[in-house]
């Protein structure tokens, strides 16, 4: 566990929620595939940060097949000044329809008064 100290920049916080795939409709891998599958999507801050921001990810919607295990890896990954990537894993025989990710990102962010070099 790390805390984060911002020195004497803003606080900004920026949120989101992202469709990631609907998977049932086209028979994506999600839904009838077997073993490890991944999907990925690209997040961009609506305003650059001064510094990569803490980012958490929560399930804002999950629809998912009853006939096997509910399995699930979320995680944010490649977290930068000006975005994020978003990493849905499943495994096994877990068939998932459906997936809406939220998003929360805390960071430092430029007063508007500071001056730019």
């Amino acid at each position: 566990m790390v805390l984060r100290h911002f020195d004497h920049h803003a606080v900004g916080v920026s949120n989101g929620a992202v469709d990631l795939f609907s998977a049932f409709e086209d028979g994506g891998p999600m839904w009838s595939g077997q073993g490890p599958r991944l999907e990925t999507f690209q997040v961009a801050f609506p305003e650059a940060f001064v510094e990569p921001p803490v980012v958490h990810l929560s399930l804002g919607m999950w629809d998912i097949g009853v006939n096997g295990n509910q399995r699930v890896d979320l995680k944010a990954t490649l977290v930068t000044v000006e975005g994020f990537q978003i990493e849905f894993r499943t495994w096994g025989d877990t068939r998932v329809a459906r997936v809406r990710a939220n998003w929360l990102a805390i960071g430092p962010v430029r007063y508007r008064d500071d001056f730019e070099a």
